[in-house]
């Protein structure tokens, strides 16, 4: 067994890396429909699933997302979004294989069917229970509330990428149940049926090693980082210290 640290950043980069090989999401672009919703983290694997298929150009996580939580001195809406949206690019939408540029999860939704696939991320984590759920801030669900809908009514598949920072104690609909309550303010919370993709599912697919969190936390930059111990055979310990060798150096994701 041997230790390693990554910094959000690195986290987020180790995921994408991990699901532009996810068996649902290669299928989906070869035959079907592959609809990344902005967010940071889905920056990073919006970034390397068009490199996959050689559409990154033209691309930048920088604006990609609607909503971010920001330092308290740092100017936002009600909402938690920039002020400025004139720059947000869309969401990306790929149908079969091709990115259909400028398009958003409200253009793609009507037309998605099974086996299709959504990505869209989270803001709280339930490692234990292996379930996520996405803050509101809109009042008619936001995009979640747009990909339920393909989802549980033509069962869509929903990947949910979070970093494992997000994680929270309690019970998500019970913590639900209190932001959503008539008098609470601030944005609601919806936990979401999804696949959970976290740096340990990431590390399992791309190396076949065993991931668990062990500690977390740091200064100067490794703020919410997290220690994972990692295990396995000789080849598959190969595999991940090259891995995440690989993206610890990523730098931190700034507007």
């Amino acid at each position: 067994m041997r230790s390693f640290v990554l910094s959000p950043a690195a986290g987020k980069r180790l995921i994408a890396k991990a699901l532009a090989t996810h068996p649902a999401v290669e299928a989906a672009l070869k035959s079907g429909t592959v609809v990344i919703i902005a967010g940071t983290t889905n920056g990073y694997v919006a970034e390397e699933i068009l490199a996959k298929i050689g559409q990154v150009e033209g691309f930048s996580k920088e604006r990609f997302f609607r909503g971010v939580t920001l330092p308290p001195w740092m100017p936002t809406n009600d909402a938690g979004m920039l002020h400025d949206m004139s720059e947000f690019p869309g969401d990306v939408v790929i149908k079969k294989g091709i990115w259909q540029r400028g398009k958003t999860i409200l253009n793609a939704v009507d037309d998605l069917e099974e086996g299709d696939v959504i990505l869209k991320g989270a803001n709280a984590l339930d490692p234990w229970s292996n379930r996520a759920a996405v803050l509101i801030g809109h009042p008619r669900g936001g995009t979640i509330g747009l990909a339920i809908q393909a989802v549980v009514g033509r069962r869509v598949r929903l990947i949910i990428p979070v970093g494992l920072e997000k994680r929270i104690f309690g019970d998500l609909d019970d913590l639900a149940n209190k932001l959503n309550a008539p008098g609470a303010e601030g944005p609601r919370l919806l936990p979401v049926p999804g696949e959970v993709f976290t740096e340990i599912e990431a590390i399992a697919l791309l190396s076949g090693a065993r991931a668990e969190l062990a500690a977390a936390g740091g200064v100067s930059g490794a703020e919410g980082s997290i220690w994972l111990a990692v295990d396995g055979s000789e080849e598959e310990m190969e595999k991940a210290e090259e891995l995440l060798g690989s993206v610890a150096a990523e730098p931190a994701f700034e507007l």
